[in-house]
């Protein structure tokens, strides 16, 4: 599962390097809409996913850049990181 989690992170990272050159050299006329609108778009689903996480993380050694790689890699990045340890019952 590792390979998968990789690969998809990987492909995250070459879909927001095509965000960045299309801001930066615009593609053709349809095509730059087209892109700008999936960048919005997944860029909203990744904060989204940052603040749903955001009290999750706060045990974690990095919780700053934890959140970081939420808003870069999304749900890729969530499913990398080690399930929370059960808290003890004091009964």
């Amino acid at each position: 599962m590792k390979v998968i989690w990789g690969l998809g992170k990987l492909l995250t990272l070459l879909f927001w390097l095509v965000v960045l050159a299309n801001q930066l050299m615009p593609f053709i006329y349809p095509l730059h809409l087209l892109v700008n609108l999936a960048g919005a778009l997944l860029a909203g689903l990744h904060l989204l996913e940052a603040l749903l996480c955001f009290r999750s993380l706060r045990g974690r050694a990095h919780p700053w850049r934890d959140r970081l790689k939420i808003l870069i890699f999304g749900v890729f990045h969530l499913l990398t990181l080690p399930a929370p340890a059960p808290k003890a019952s004091h009964a």
